[in-house]
């Protein structure tokens, strides 16, 4: 265990610049999309309005990933969010060849062995989702609101490691802003710096 510990302290961190954030813009309607998920059902940005969507950028080859999933963190907010009525769609955006990169089959075994629960895996091997929100790690965060609005983008939480025992003391930025928005409420730290491995982006994926 404590090799492990050592190993996950020297993986590199990447974080967002903040010339990345330009991308999508809060508070202005969240860059559409259409895109295929795991099971072969096709998801629109458009068809979803009236209801809130997080988007969750992964790769599950990355120690950032790693500790959300490990701890059940990013499962236990998927089930809470769904049990609001949320969608949360996990975006799987590294090309074909690249760490993190999964074939529908391979994103379907991650979600059983990982007891997870998103509404749907999109599979963006041409990063075109990641492109149009300026993602750049993995996990990179966005909540829509149900007018289609971009009203939060940032990390996950609040402590940029890939250490588990760090989760408790973190501020949970993704709960707190759908809690606000699910309020009715305006979130107050709308824009957060994002933390985890860089995303892996497809050579054709402007």
């Amino acid at each position: 265990m404590k090799r492990r510990s050592l190993l996950l302290s020297t993986v590199p961190l990447a974080l967002a610049p903040a010339a990345a954030f330009a991308s999508a813009d809060l508070g202005k309607a969240a860059p559409a999309f259409t895109a295929t998920d795991s099971n072969g059902k096709s998801w629109s940005l458009a068809d979803l309005k009236g209801k809130v969507v997080v988007l969750e950028t992964t790769n599950h080859d990355c120690p950032y990933v790693g500790k959300h999933y490990r701890s059940a963190n990013m499962q236990t907010q998927q089930r809470e969010a769904a049990a609001r009525g949320v969608v949360w769609l996990t975006v799987a955006s590294s090309a074909p060849g690249e760490q993190g990169f999964v074939t529908a089959s391979q994103a379907n075994e991650l979600v059983a062995a990982n007891k997870a629960a998103p509404a749907a895996v999109l599979l963006d091997p041409q990063s075109k989702i990641a492109r149009a929100y300026g993602a750049t790690v993995t996990p990179h965060m966005y909540v829509i609101d149900k007018n289609g609005m971009l009203v939060y983008k940032g990390g996950i939480d609040s402590i940029p490691s890939a250490n588990v025992d760090d989760i408790p003391k973190a501020t949970q930025y993704v709960r707190v802003a759908l809690d606000k928005v699910l309020a009715g409420q305006q979130v107050a730290e709308a824009s957060t710096r994002p933390y985890g491995c860089s995303l892996k982006y497809g050579r054709n994926s402007t």
